[in-house]
């Protein structure tokens, strides 16, 4: 049986979660500026606010969605609770709570990053430097991500760290599908023939080169969509982070005696369903946008069934 008290669990859970969101926002930051581009050829930063569903927060801040603006909501602005700089400063406060649990490495790492952001300044963000930024933020995010896996012990602790790792990676798959299928690169375009738009989408998410290794050649939307969505080799695709869910559930269960009970298993039935009925369709046409507004909503519900199953029972 288990000996881990929920509140410990809950820490773990948005350790992950909000580490993966920093360096997934670090890489979308970095590869807009590089290869995102609107139909008069400069950088287009007005996806990314729409990627998060910022912008009723955004515009209350900003007349525009420049680059000045969005790279300092999204690297620096302390009260955007999407930004790299809230989402590492949570991550840390998670981690204080885990210094029994977490290993020293794990948590000098984490402070040591805190530090570094926290001494950013305005000049930091300027477009020529922005490759190096992003690429350190990244490299920090990967850094305590090996850590991790090198020194955390294999317990019921790691399944809630895993929990939260591949929860968070199908939401912000979901996302990315989502967006950039709504943002081609020119008006007028069918995003089908677009591959600018699907060159985008795979450094965004970190498969081009595993997409390269499936197809060597061209760059079909269907077949963007398709890794992203079913390839179970892909450590971020949607079935390899639902796979991974569905055997950290089980393990809680047999191994730990923690059973997720009947509302985790519903959703879980329900993202199941959703990715099967997406192998039926043409899902990466107009349904595309539908499918993965449903995903991030069973994302959600999944969060918060795991917060009722598993969160709420020191009290």
């Amino acid at each position: 049986m288990s000996q881990l008290l929920s509140r410990f669990a809950e820490n773990l859970f948005w350790l992950a979660r909000y580490m993966e969101r920093a360096e997934n926002l670090a890489r979308i930051l970095q590869v807009n500026e590089t290869f995102a581009r609107d139909r008069k050829g400069a950088s287009d930063w007005a996806p990314i606010v729409e990627l998060n569903s910022d912008e009723k927060a955004f515009y209350k801040k900003h007349e525009k969605a420049g680059a000045a603006e969005v790279l300092h909501f999204y690297i620096l602005d302390r009260e955007n609770p999407n930004s790299i700089i809230f989402s590492v400063h949570a991550a840390r406060e998670n981690a204080r709570a885990l210094r029994h649990l977490i290993s020293t490495e794990m948590w000098s790492q984490l402070n040591v990053f805190h530090g570094w952001l926290l001494s950013l300044k305005k000049k930091d963000l300027a477009l020529s430097e922005l490759s190096y930024l992003c690429g350190k933020i990244k490299e920090n995010c990967q850094t305590h991500a090996g850590i991790t896996e090198g020194t955390f012990y294999r317990d019921e602790s790691w399944c809630f760290y895993i929990l939260g790792k591949y929860l968070e990676r199908v939401d912000q798959t979901s996302r990315l599908l989502d967006i950039k299928y709504r943002h081609p690169g020119d008006e007028g375009i069918d995003p089908t023939s677009e591959a600018s738009l699907w060159n985008t989408l795979l450094r965004s998410g970190a498969g081009y080169h595993a997409f390269r290794r499936v197809q060597p050649r061209g760059m079909k939307a269907q077949d963007v969509a398709g890794f992203f969505i079913f390839d179970q080799a892909f450590p971020r695709s949607m079935a390899t982070c639902v796979g991974e869910l569905q055997d950290t559930f089980d393990q809680l269960k047999t191994e730990y005696g923690l059973n997720p009970g009947k509302g985790v298993g519903a959703v879980m039935s329900e993202i199941d369903k959703a990715l099967k009925s997406m192998k039926k369709e043409s899902y990466w046409d107009e349904s595309l946008h539908r499918r993965m507004d449903e995903v991030q909503l069973l994302t959600g519900k999944l969060s918060n069934a795991v917060g009722l199953a598993f969160f709420d029972k020191d009290g």
